[in-house]
Protein backbone atom coordinates (compact mmCIF):
# COMPACT_ATOMS: atom_id res chain seq x y z
CA UNK A 1 0.00 0.00 0.00
CA UNK A 2 1.39 3.15 -0.97
CA UNK A 3 2.66 6.08 1.66
CA UNK A 4 0.08 8.71 3.17
CA UNK A 5 1.45 12.15 2.48
CA UNK A 6 1.62 14.56 5.52
CA UNK A 7 1.56 18.63 4.45
CA UNK A 8 3.24 20.56 7.46
CA UNK A 9 2.14 23.76 8.41
CA UNK A 10 4.89 25.34 10.19
CA UNK A 11 8.63 24.14 10.82
CA UNK A 12 9.47 25.44 14.65
CA UNK A 13 10.17 23.31 17.58
CA UNK A 14 7.36 21.16 17.57
CA UNK A 15 6.91 20.98 13.92
CA UNK A 16 10.77 20.12 13.56
CA UNK A 17 10.24 17.35 16.28
CA UNK A 18 7.19 15.43 14.32
CA UNK A 19 9.34 15.59 11.30
CA UNK A 20 12.46 14.21 13.40
CA UNK A 21 10.07 11.20 15.57
CA UNK A 22 8.82 10.52 12.33
CA UNK A 23 12.07 9.73 10.38
CA UNK A 24 13.62 7.89 13.83
CA UNK A 25 10.43 5.80 14.21
CA UNK A 26 9.60 5.32 10.66
CA UNK A 27 9.40 1.30 10.61
CA UNK A 28 7.92 1.28 14.08
CA UNK A 29 5.04 3.98 12.88
CA UNK A 30 4.61 1.87 9.57
CA UNK A 31 3.88 -1.37 11.50
CA UNK A 32 1.19 0.23 13.56
CA UNK A 33 -0.56 2.21 11.25
CA UNK A 34 -0.61 -0.44 8.62
CA UNK A 35 1.52 1.74 5.69
CA UNK A 36 4.08 4.53 5.31
CA UNK A 37 3.99 8.05 6.20
CA UNK A 38 6.13 10.74 4.51
CA UNK A 39 5.79 14.19 5.30
CA UNK A 40 5.78 15.41 1.35
CA UNK A 41 5.02 19.31 1.32
CA UNK A 42 6.17 21.77 3.92
CA UNK A 43 5.30 25.31 4.19
CA UNK A 44 7.59 27.28 6.32
CA UNK A 45 9.55 30.65 6.59
CA UNK A 46 12.55 29.03 6.05
CA UNK A 47 14.58 29.29 2.81
CA UNK A 48 16.54 25.82 3.61
CA UNK A 49 15.38 22.60 5.77
CA UNK A 50 17.56 22.32 8.63
CA UNK A 51 19.31 18.54 8.33
CA UNK A 52 18.84 15.20 9.69
CA UNK A 53 14.83 15.68 10.04
CA UNK A 54 14.36 13.45 6.73
CA UNK A 55 13.01 16.23 4.52
CA UNK A 56 15.48 16.00 1.31
CA UNK A 57 12.40 14.65 -0.60
CA UNK A 58 9.67 17.15 0.52
CA UNK A 59 8.79 19.81 -1.71
CA UNK A 60 8.80 23.48 0.40
CA UNK A 61 6.57 26.31 -0.12
CA UNK A 62 6.44 29.65 1.97
CA UNK A 63 2.77 29.72 1.31
CA UNK A 64 0.65 27.47 3.51
CA UNK A 65 -2.50 27.23 1.06
CA UNK A 66 -0.16 25.25 -1.43
CA UNK A 67 0.07 22.87 1.14
CA UNK A 68 -4.24 22.56 1.70
CA UNK A 69 -4.90 22.60 -1.72
CA UNK A 70 -2.34 20.48 -2.81
CA UNK A 71 -4.31 17.33 -3.97
CA UNK A 72 -1.54 14.22 -3.27
CA UNK A 73 -2.10 15.20 0.57
CA UNK A 74 -3.65 13.31 2.42
CA UNK A 75 -3.42 14.69 6.30
CA UNK A 76 -2.83 18.34 7.30
CA UNK A 77 -0.39 19.16 10.20
CA UNK A 78 -1.19 22.50 11.32
CA UNK A 79 1.05 23.74 13.88
CA UNK A 80 0.82 27.65 13.32
CA UNK A 81 -0.85 28.47 16.46
CA UNK A 82 -2.95 31.25 17.14
CA UNK A 83 -6.10 32.04 15.15
CA UNK A 84 -5.45 33.03 12.18
CA UNK A 85 -4.09 32.36 9.22
CA UNK A 86 -4.74 28.65 11.68
CA UNK A 87 -8.41 28.86 11.21
CA UNK A 88 -8.53 29.64 7.54
CA UNK A 89 -5.74 27.13 6.57
CA UNK A 90 -8.10 24.38 8.68
CA UNK A 91 -11.38 25.11 7.47
CA UNK A 92 -9.58 25.09 3.68
CA UNK A 93 -7.99 21.90 4.75
CA UNK A 94 -11.39 20.13 5.59
CA UNK A 95 -13.13 22.00 2.56
CA UNK A 96 -10.37 19.84 0.55
CA UNK A 97 -11.87 16.82 2.14
CA UNK A 98 -8.57 16.43 3.72
CA UNK A 99 -7.92 15.34 7.55
CA UNK A 100 -6.62 17.45 10.12
CA UNK A 101 -3.83 17.30 12.89
CA UNK A 102 -3.44 20.30 14.82
CA UNK A 103 -1.86 21.43 18.13
CA UNK A 104 -3.57 24.52 18.63
CA UNK A 105 -5.74 24.69 21.75
CA UNK A 106 -7.06 28.03 20.92
CA UNK A 107 -7.94 27.32 17.63
CA UNK A 108 -9.93 24.26 19.50
CA UNK A 109 -11.16 25.70 22.12
CA UNK A 110 -12.80 29.02 20.68
CA UNK A 111 -13.46 27.84 17.01
CA UNK A 112 -13.81 23.89 17.70
CA UNK A 113 -17.64 23.60 17.37
CA UNK A 114 -17.60 25.28 14.05
CA UNK A 115 -14.46 23.42 12.65
CA UNK A 116 -15.82 19.82 14.20
CA UNK A 117 -19.40 20.54 12.29
CA UNK A 118 -17.60 21.18 8.90
CA UNK A 119 -15.41 18.12 9.60
CA UNK A 120 -18.93 16.23 9.37
CA UNK A 121 -20.34 17.60 6.98
CA UNK A 122 -16.97 16.49 4.96
CA UNK A 123 -16.78 13.23 6.65
CA UNK A 124 -12.95 13.85 7.83
CA UNK A 125 -11.49 13.71 10.90
CA UNK A 126 -9.93 16.48 13.50
CA UNK A 127 -7.72 15.67 15.64
CA UNK A 128 -5.82 17.21 18.52
CA UNK A 129 -4.47 15.37 20.97
CA UNK A 130 -1.35 17.58 21.02
CA UNK A 131 -3.67 20.60 22.10
CA UNK A 132 -3.49 19.47 25.99
CA UNK A 133 -0.71 18.45 27.99
CA UNK A 134 1.94 17.92 25.16
CA UNK A 135 2.86 14.32 25.24
CA UNK A 136 0.46 12.87 27.89
CA UNK A 137 -2.66 11.24 25.91
CA UNK A 138 -5.31 12.94 28.07
CA UNK A 139 -7.82 13.66 24.64
CA UNK A 140 -7.77 9.39 24.11
CA UNK A 141 -7.62 8.66 27.89
CA UNK A 142 -10.90 10.30 28.43
CA UNK A 143 -12.70 10.38 24.98
CA UNK A 144 -11.75 6.46 24.56
CA UNK A 145 -9.50 4.39 27.33
CA UNK A 146 -12.79 6.06 29.93
CA UNK A 147 -15.45 6.15 27.88
CA UNK A 148 -17.44 3.54 30.04
CA UNK A 149 -17.65 6.09 32.84
CA UNK A 150 -19.53 8.37 34.06
CA UNK A 151 -16.44 11.66 34.50
CA UNK A 152 -17.69 13.04 37.75
CA UNK A 153 -14.91 15.59 37.78
CA UNK A 154 -11.11 16.44 36.62
CA UNK A 155 -8.36 18.44 37.66
CA UNK A 156 -4.90 19.80 35.87
CA UNK A 157 -1.56 21.06 36.31
CA UNK A 158 -1.86 22.13 32.36
CA UNK A 159 0.21 24.91 31.99
CA UNK A 160 4.45 24.05 32.83
CA UNK A 161 5.40 27.92 33.28
CA UNK A 162 3.07 28.40 35.66
CA UNK A 163 3.76 24.87 37.64
CA UNK A 164 7.47 25.81 37.43
CA UNK A 165 6.87 29.54 38.89
CA UNK A 166 5.38 28.14 42.00
CA UNK A 167 7.51 25.26 42.15
CA UNK A 168 10.42 27.82 42.76
CA UNK A 169 8.83 30.00 44.63
CA UNK A 170 7.72 26.85 47.32
CA UNK A 171 11.09 25.12 47.15
CA UNK A 172 13.39 28.47 46.89
CA UNK A 173 11.14 31.01 48.96
CA UNK A 174 11.47 33.51 45.92
CA UNK A 175 9.44 36.11 44.61
CA UNK A 176 6.92 35.55 41.48
CA UNK A 177 8.45 37.81 39.41
CA UNK A 178 12.07 36.92 39.86
CA UNK A 179 10.67 33.20 39.19
CA UNK A 180 8.80 35.04 36.38
CA UNK A 181 12.04 36.72 34.84
CA UNK A 182 13.81 33.30 35.07
CA UNK A 183 11.07 31.39 33.27
CA UNK A 184 11.32 34.12 30.50
CA UNK A 185 15.05 33.51 30.30
CA UNK A 186 14.56 29.85 29.94
CA UNK A 187 12.54 30.03 27.04
CA UNK A 188 9.18 28.46 29.69
CA UNK A 189 7.46 32.17 29.24
CA UNK A 190 7.21 34.06 26.49
CA UNK A 191 8.35 38.00 26.37
CA UNK A 192 4.65 38.47 27.08
CA UNK A 193 3.74 35.86 29.65
CA UNK A 194 0.00 36.72 30.38
CA UNK A 195 -1.46 33.43 28.32
CA UNK A 196 0.42 31.38 31.26
CA UNK A 197 0.27 33.34 34.36
CA UNK A 198 -2.99 34.53 33.94
CA UNK A 199 -4.89 31.01 33.27
CA UNK A 200 -5.51 31.94 29.54
CA UNK A 201 -3.63 29.18 27.99
CA UNK A 202 -4.70 26.48 30.74
CA UNK A 203 -8.34 28.06 30.04
CA UNK A 204 -8.15 26.81 26.66
CA UNK A 205 -7.03 22.85 27.55
CA UNK A 206 -10.00 23.10 30.30
CA UNK A 207 -12.64 24.05 27.81
CA UNK A 208 -11.59 20.99 25.90
CA UNK A 209 -10.93 18.73 28.47
CA UNK A 210 -14.72 19.41 30.17
CA UNK A 211 -16.35 19.23 26.46
CA UNK A 212 -15.28 15.87 26.15
CA UNK A 213 -15.49 14.46 29.70
CA UNK A 214 -19.22 15.83 29.86
CA UNK A 215 -20.05 16.00 26.71
CA UNK A 216 -20.96 19.54 25.80
CA UNK A 217 -20.27 21.96 23.46
CA UNK A 218 -17.22 23.65 23.22
CA UNK A 219 -17.48 27.09 25.90
CA UNK A 220 -14.26 28.56 26.61
CA UNK A 221 -15.71 31.72 26.94
CA UNK A 222 -17.79 30.69 29.98
CA UNK A 223 -14.76 29.56 32.32
CA UNK A 224 -13.29 31.37 35.10
CA UNK A 225 -9.74 32.48 34.99
CA UNK A 226 -7.68 33.54 37.36
CA UNK A 227 -4.11 33.80 37.81
CA UNK A 228 -1.21 33.05 39.77
CA UNK A 229 0.81 36.87 39.57
CA UNK A 230 -0.72 37.91 42.73
CA UNK A 231 0.33 34.59 44.84
CA UNK A 232 2.74 36.22 47.27
CA UNK A 233 5.74 33.63 48.47
CA UNK A 234 4.26 34.17 52.05
CA UNK A 235 1.08 32.51 51.12
CA UNK A 236 3.07 29.63 49.69
CA UNK A 237 5.17 29.69 53.19
CA UNK A 238 1.89 29.72 55.04
CA UNK A 239 -0.37 27.03 52.87
CA UNK A 240 3.13 24.57 53.52
CA UNK A 241 2.36 25.11 57.19
CA UNK A 242 -1.05 24.17 56.85
CA UNK A 243 -0.42 20.91 54.89
CA UNK A 244 -0.99 22.14 51.73
CA UNK A 245 1.22 23.20 48.52
CA UNK A 246 -0.20 25.86 45.77
CA UNK A 247 -1.06 24.51 42.15
CA UNK A 248 -2.24 26.14 39.20
CA UNK A 249 -5.49 24.37 38.29
CA UNK A 250 -7.71 23.62 35.99
CA UNK A 251 -10.72 21.91 37.27
CA UNK A 252 -14.34 20.64 35.62
CA UNK A 253 -16.56 19.20 38.26
CA UNK A 254 -20.24 17.74 37.03
CA UNK A 255 -22.88 18.87 39.56
CA UNK A 256 -26.90 18.65 39.25
CA UNK A 257 -26.72 22.32 39.21
CA UNK A 258 -24.52 22.29 35.88
CA UNK A 259 -20.92 22.28 35.11
CA UNK A 260 -18.03 24.34 36.49
CA UNK A 261 -15.46 25.29 35.01
CA UNK A 262 -12.43 27.10 36.23
CA UNK A 263 -8.81 28.02 36.39
CA UNK A 264 -7.26 29.38 39.32
CA UNK A 265 -4.52 29.31 42.03
CA UNK A 266 -5.40 26.34 44.64
CA UNK A 267 -4.43 24.36 47.68
CA UNK A 268 -4.16 21.19 47.50
CA UNK A 269 -3.53 18.87 50.56
CA UNK A 270 -0.04 17.42 49.87
CA UNK A 271 -0.54 14.01 50.57
CA UNK A 272 -2.16 14.05 46.89
CA UNK A 273 -0.26 13.06 44.71
CA UNK A 274 -0.86 15.75 42.15
CA UNK A 275 0.21 18.09 44.61
CA UNK A 276 3.80 17.16 44.30
CA UNK A 277 4.23 17.24 40.59
CA UNK A 278 6.90 19.78 39.91
CA UNK A 279 8.71 22.12 37.84
CA UNK A 280 7.18 21.77 34.13
CA UNK A 281 5.63 19.07 34.36
CA UNK A 282 1.89 18.67 33.09
CA UNK A 283 -0.58 16.01 35.27
CA UNK A 284 -4.33 15.75 34.79
CA UNK A 285 -6.38 13.82 37.60
CA UNK A 286 -9.87 12.41 36.56
CA UNK A 287 -12.89 10.92 38.24
CA UNK A 288 -15.08 8.76 36.92
CA UNK A 289 -17.98 6.54 38.62
CA UNK A 290 -16.38 3.25 37.43
CA UNK A 291 -12.24 3.40 37.90
CA UNK A 292 -12.13 5.80 40.83
CA UNK A 293 -9.17 8.42 40.24
CA UNK A 294 -6.77 8.00 37.45
CA UNK A 295 -3.58 10.73 37.41
CA UNK A 296 -1.81 10.97 34.04
CA UNK A 297 1.36 12.87 34.23
CA UNK A 298 4.27 13.76 31.95
CA UNK A 299 5.86 16.24 29.36
CA UNK A 300 3.03 19.24 28.85
CA UNK A 301 5.60 20.98 26.38
CA UNK A 302 8.84 20.54 24.65
CA UNK A 303 9.12 19.42 20.98
CA UNK A 304 9.49 16.34 21.39
CA UNK A 305 6.71 15.43 23.74
CA UNK A 306 4.42 16.92 21.47
CA UNK A 307 5.92 15.58 18.95
CA UNK A 308 4.72 12.31 19.88
CA UNK A 309 0.95 12.90 20.59
CA UNK A 310 1.01 15.07 17.01
CA UNK A 311 1.93 11.79 15.06
CA UNK A 312 -0.40 9.66 16.88
CA UNK A 313 -2.83 11.50 16.17
CA UNK A 314 -1.24 10.31 12.58
CA UNK A 315 -1.38 6.81 13.31
CA UNK A 316 -4.96 6.92 14.21
CA UNK A 317 -6.26 9.16 11.55
CA UNK A 318 -4.04 6.87 8.91
CA UNK A 319 -5.51 3.81 10.07
CA UNK A 320 -9.34 5.50 9.60
CA UNK A 321 -8.88 6.34 6.24
CA UNK A 322 -10.80 3.23 5.02
CA UNK A 323 -12.90 3.02 7.97
CA UNK A 324 -16.94 4.33 7.47
CA UNK A 325 -17.22 7.41 8.48
CA UNK A 326 -20.10 7.08 10.65
CA UNK A 327 -17.99 4.92 12.94
CA UNK A 328 -15.34 6.57 13.50
CA UNK A 329 -14.18 7.88 17.26
CA UNK A 330 -16.79 11.35 17.48
CA UNK A 331 -14.37 14.52 18.01
CA UNK A 332 -15.53 15.60 21.58
CA UNK A 333 -16.42 11.94 22.36
CA UNK A 334 -19.78 11.71 22.74
CA UNK A 335 -21.48 11.22 19.06
CA UNK A 336 -22.61 15.15 17.13
CA UNK A 337 -26.01 14.86 17.64
CA UNK A 338 -25.94 13.45 21.28
CA UNK A 339 -23.88 16.63 22.97
CA UNK A 340 -26.15 18.42 25.95
CA UNK A 341 -26.64 21.66 26.93
CA UNK A 342 -26.37 21.65 30.55
CA UNK A 343 -25.00 25.12 31.64
CA UNK A 344 -21.34 26.06 32.40
CA UNK A 345 -21.84 27.40 35.83
CA UNK A 346 -20.27 30.67 37.40
CA UNK A 347 -18.13 30.77 39.41
CA UNK A 348 -20.26 32.64 42.26
CA UNK A 349 -22.32 29.21 41.77
CA UNK A 350 -19.42 27.09 42.65
CA UNK A 351 -18.88 25.27 46.47
CA UNK A 352 -15.39 25.33 47.75
CA UNK A 353 -13.25 25.60 50.54
CA UNK A 354 -11.04 28.74 50.97
CA UNK A 355 -8.05 29.93 51.87
CA UNK A 356 -7.79 33.72 53.24
CA UNK A 357 -4.63 36.28 54.68
CA UNK A 358 -5.58 39.47 56.10
CA UNK A 359 -3.72 42.47 57.79
CA UNK A 360 -5.52 43.57 60.88
CA UNK A 361 -4.90 45.46 64.32
CA UNK A 362 -3.39 43.30 66.81
CA UNK A 363 -5.85 44.51 69.77
CA UNK A 364 -8.51 42.12 71.21
CA UNK A 365 -11.79 41.12 69.76
CA UNK A 366 -10.55 41.81 66.20
CA UNK A 367 -10.93 37.96 65.30
CA UNK A 368 -13.87 37.52 67.25
CA UNK A 369 -15.57 40.54 64.80
CA UNK A 370 -14.06 38.46 61.58
CA UNK A 371 -15.51 35.56 63.00
CA UNK A 372 -18.33 36.65 63.63
CA UNK A 373 -18.99 38.04 59.87
CA UNK A 374 -17.78 34.62 58.57
CA UNK A 375 -20.17 32.53 61.16
CA UNK A 376 -23.25 34.80 59.99
CA UNK A 377 -22.46 34.08 56.23
CA UNK A 378 -23.30 30.43 57.45
CA UNK A 379 -18.83 29.93 56.75
CA UNK A 380 -17.28 27.21 58.72
CA UNK A 381 -13.35 27.75 59.73
CA UNK A 382 -10.89 24.36 59.36
CA UNK A 383 -7.71 25.97 60.53
CA UNK A 384 -6.66 29.41 61.92
CA UNK A 385 -2.97 31.13 62.03
CA UNK A 386 -1.87 34.28 63.18
CA UNK A 387 1.45 35.73 62.70
CA UNK A 388 2.72 39.05 64.00
CA UNK A 389 4.20 41.51 61.55
CA UNK A 390 7.74 41.72 61.13
CA UNK A 391 7.39 44.05 58.53
CA UNK A 392 9.35 47.45 58.77
CA UNK A 393 7.30 49.06 57.07
CA UNK A 394 3.66 48.09 58.89
CA UNK A 395 1.03 50.66 58.80
CA UNK A 396 0.00 50.77 61.64
CA UNK A 397 3.19 48.77 63.84
CA UNK A 398 0.71 47.00 65.84
CA UNK A 399 -0.66 44.75 63.13
CA UNK A 400 -1.04 40.92 62.52
CA UNK A 401 -1.25 38.77 59.32
CA UNK A 402 -4.15 36.48 60.05
CA UNK A 403 -5.00 33.22 57.82
CA UNK A 404 -7.41 31.14 57.40
CA UNK A 405 -9.13 28.26 56.15
CA UNK A 406 -12.52 27.83 55.75
CA UNK A 407 -14.81 24.47 55.35
CA UNK A 408 -16.96 24.28 51.70
CA UNK A 409 -18.92 26.83 51.14
CA UNK A 410 -21.35 28.47 48.30
CA UNK A 411 -18.89 31.04 46.68
CA UNK A 412 -20.99 33.94 46.33
CA UNK A 413 -21.50 33.52 50.51
CA UNK A 414 -17.57 34.11 50.68
CA UNK A 415 -17.46 37.31 47.89
CA UNK A 416 -19.72 38.63 50.41
CA UNK A 417 -17.95 38.16 53.75
CA UNK A 418 -15.02 39.35 52.20
CA UNK A 419 -16.64 42.12 51.47
CA UNK A 420 -17.45 43.11 54.64
CA UNK A 421 -14.16 41.97 56.16
CA UNK A 422 -12.32 44.04 53.73
CA UNK A 423 -14.82 47.02 55.28
CA UNK A 424 -13.67 47.36 58.56
CA UNK A 425 -11.42 50.11 60.20
CA UNK A 426 -9.34 47.33 61.67
CA UNK A 427 -8.39 45.42 58.43
CA UNK A 428 -5.58 47.08 56.19
CA UNK A 429 -5.71 46.32 52.40
CA UNK A 430 -7.28 43.36 50.80
CA UNK A 431 -7.97 40.49 51.79
CA UNK A 432 -6.12 37.58 49.98
CA UNK A 433 -8.06 34.42 48.89
CA UNK A 434 -7.13 31.21 47.42
CA UNK A 435 -9.46 28.19 46.84
CA UNK A 436 -8.99 24.88 48.22
CA UNK A 437 -9.48 21.33 47.27
CA UNK A 438 -9.44 18.25 48.60
CA UNK A 439 -9.43 15.93 45.18
CA UNK A 440 -10.45 13.00 47.39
Amino acid sequence: MSPVKVGLLGLGTVGSGTATVLKRNAEEIARRAGRGIIIDHVATSKSELPQGLGLSNSRITTDPFDVVNDPDISIVVELYGGDEPAKSLVMQAISNGKHVVTANKALIAIHGNEIFAHAQEKGVLVAFESAVAGGIPIIKALREGLSANKINWLAGIINGTGNFILTEMRDKGRDFQDVLEEAQALGYAEADPTFDVEGVDAGHKLAILSSIAFGIPLQFGKTYLEGISTIAKEDVDYASELGYNIKHLGIARQTSQGIEQRVHPTLIPKKRLIANVDGVMNAVLVHGDAVGPTLHYGAGAGGEPTASAVVADIVDITRALTSDPENRVPHLAFQADSLSDVPVLPVESIQTAFYLRLTALDEPGVVATITQILGDGDISIEAFLQKQSNRADAEPANTATIILLTKVVNEGKMNDAITKIEALSVVSGNVTRIRVESLS
